[in-house]
């Protein structure tokens, strides 16, 4: 009898570990699955990243985040994305805006998927509550195939500026670059 009692717990147990399911995963799944990077895709993403806009330098630190809780109300599951956090500094070295700080579960730019059609490409979503809650998203694909140029593109969401904003007066500051070639460090 306890040894049929330790199999069903057993049995229990196993059944109720969350699937997993690789990450190019596009259909839905099911509530607590877990979508991981099984083929370590985001791997080559991960680091820092330097280039030049409008004479400022550019860093992007891109990481991977393992197991990020998607918070879905009706279908809540985890997976595995980049995070992104920036700095961005003057021809003088001055620090304009820095976001290196931050922890993973709070970085402005949270991954989201790959895309395959016309070309590979990951898209991540960028958020700046300091920034009137400046958003839009980002897609990065790599133009070499040595993995060490990426392409950066940033397409912003309509933001309406409230009265509220500091900067309803003066226009929001571009934090980021809208289109920029990254180089790994």
């Amino acid at each position: 009898m306890k040894n049929l009692f330790l199999f069903i717990l057993f049995c229990v147990s196993i059944s109720c570990k969350a699937q997993i399911y690789p990450l190019r995963t596009y259909t839905e799944v099911p509530a607590n699955a877990y979508i991981q990077d099984i083929n370590n895709e985001l791997i080559p993403y991960e680091g820092t990243w330097k280039g030049t806009w409008n004479g400022k330098t550019v860093y992007i630190y891109l990481k991977r985040f393992k197991n990020y809780f998607t918070h879905l109300e009706n279908n809540p599951y985890y997976n595995d994305i980049l995070v992104g956090k920036f700095k961005i500094q003057d021809s003088s070295g001055t620090i304009l805006f820095d976001s290196s700080n931050l922890t993973d579960e709070n970085a402005k730019i949270k991954g989201s998927r790959f895309f395959s059609a016309p070309n590979t490409r990951y898209t991540l979503n960028y958020i700046d509550s300091d920034f009137c809650n400046t958003s839009g998203n980002v897609s990065i694909s790599f133009t070499d195939t040595t993995k060490t140029k990426l392409s950066w593109n940033l397409n912003f969401r309509s933001n309406m500026i409230t009265t509220d904003c500091q900067y309803y007066n003066t226009g929001i500051p571009e934090v980021l670059p809208k289109e920029i070639l990254l180089t790994k460090q």
